[in-house]
């Protein structure tokens, strides 16, 4: 009976303790409890394998395997994207390419009756005091000095001196150019100089007093003094400035070609 009491005793204290110490850790404020700590290292382990059974099930963790498989693709286009790039450039070329071609074989077919060596402008010296060319053509491809030089639109100029792989042209722009020329309406001769004030004409002199000139005529070469072949289209005239003296007079010729844009001549091998 007596032992019966004391276990109840015993047993009232231990169930008192253990509910003061549940509100103790329970009312632990900012701090996990000890019950939730101890709890977590075994709960956390159980948690972690159900999230991972549950990716594993749903196909989450092939996540991982895309970025692998995203990365590999991403090199696979950039390799690509080069080989594109490539192919882009060499098909910008041979355009290049054939436009120049189409240039040199618009040129051999409007000069047909002459005999020429194709070439490209690699250098420009257009100052004040000298305009000249630079063609890639030499004497190893057969120019010589004092050849003619034509393009598209009519004459550019002489040859001056020769290189084995290069030329330098003297344009007819040049403020020391000078050429025999003859008026398409009366077919009168006249010479045509380059001048310091402009690039883009000459100065048409000597014109007989005789000769009616007019806005608009076009200047071709008379092939008089054996440099340039007869017939090479020069310009038109734009202006025609009259003096006191007739014999003085002259007339500004926009010439034909636009030396800013030439790229593509022809060397006449006479």
């Amino acid at each position: 009976m007596y032992k019966s009491k004391k276990r109840k005793a015993i047993g009232i204290i231990i169930t008192i303790i253990i509910l003061i110490m549940l509100v103790i850790f329970t009312n632990n404020d900012g701090e996990n409890s000890l019950i939730e700590n101890i709890g977590s290292k075994f709960v956390m382990p159980i948690q972690n394998g159900l999230t991972f059974l549950k990716n594993k099930i749903s196909g989450n963790n092939a996540f991982f395997d895309d970025i692998n498989t995203l990365k590999e693709e991403n090199e696979k286009l950039t390799a690509k994207n080069k080989e594109l790039e490539q192919s882009i450039k060499e098909i910008e070329n041979i355009k290049t390419e054939n436009e120049t071609l189409k240039q040199y074989l618009g040129l051999t077919e409007k000069y047909s009756n002459y005999k020429t060596i194709p070439g490209d402008v690699i250098n420009k010296d257009i100052s004040n005091y000298s305009r000249t060319i630079t063609l890639n053509i030499g004497s190893k491809d057969g120019v010589k000095k004092n050849m003619t030089v034509i393009a598209e639109e009519g004459l550019v100029g002489h040859v001056i001196s020769v290189t084995d792989s290069t030329s330098k042209v003297q344009t007819l722009i040049d403020p020391a150019s000078s050429v025999s020329c003859m008026l398409s309406t009366t077919k009168e001769s006249i010479i045509c100089k380059g001048t310091l004030e402009d690039k883009t004409s000459l100065r048409a002199m000597y014109i007989p007093t005789e000769a009616s000139v007019i806005q608009g005529d076009t200047i071709q070469t008379s092939g008089l003094g054996g440099l340039y072949p007869k017939g090479l289209q020069i310009g038109t005239v734009k202006k025609v400035v009259d003096t006191e003296n007739l014999t003085d007079r002259y007339a500004q010729v926009a010439v034909s070609v636009d030396f800013n844009k030439l790229n593509s001549v022809l060397v006449v091998n006479q």
